[in-house]
């Protein structure tokens, strides 16, 4: 993770969600806003905890986040942990969740890709650059709230 990602959930945790939900995306190429949240997966061999700031949308009742790895060939650590289990949590400013999930598939998915290409720019260039993985678009669903 980089300096700038660590930076952020840094500030997201260590605020309790007060700072770091709304951050300025221009040190990584973007000249705007975006609402990010912390996704919380296990290691799918170690079952160690790990937290990630995605850039995320709302699709219905279900927020959306996206495991573009910034366009790599491979997927990001944390959609492979996510896949090895059914649950997972999330904090959104000073609200924590734990959630189901599901992978948004065929139409579904090239909508809502779509429409997250237009709240956060780089995510459609990430898709015209990878080659050799289809970019999954995870959609997250709350179950209960869960103290922070």
């Amino acid at each position: 993770m980089g300096s700038f990602l660590k930076e952020h959930r840094g500030q997201y945790l260590g605020s309790g969600g007060r700072e770091g939900h709304i951050v300025d995306t221009s040190p990584v190429g973007t000249p705007r806003f975006s609402p990010t949240l912390l996704l919380k997966t296990r290691g799918r061999r170690s079952g160690d905890p790990y937290i990630v700031p995605l850039t995320y949308g709302m699709w219905g009742k279900e927020w959306v986040v996206v495991a573009s790895k910034g366009g790599a060939p491979e997927h990001p650590a944390w959609y492979l942990n996510l896949r090895s289990r059914s649950e997972c949590e999330m904090q959104i400013a000073t609200q924590v969740f734990r959630c189901s999930w599901r992978e948004a598939l065929g139409e579904e998915r090239h909508r809502v890709r779509s429409y997250m290409a237009g709240l956060y720019v780089p995510f459609a260039e990430y898709a015209r650059k990878v080659t050799g993985r289809v970019i999954p678009v995870i959609m997250l669903l709350p179950v209960e709230e869960i103290a922070a």
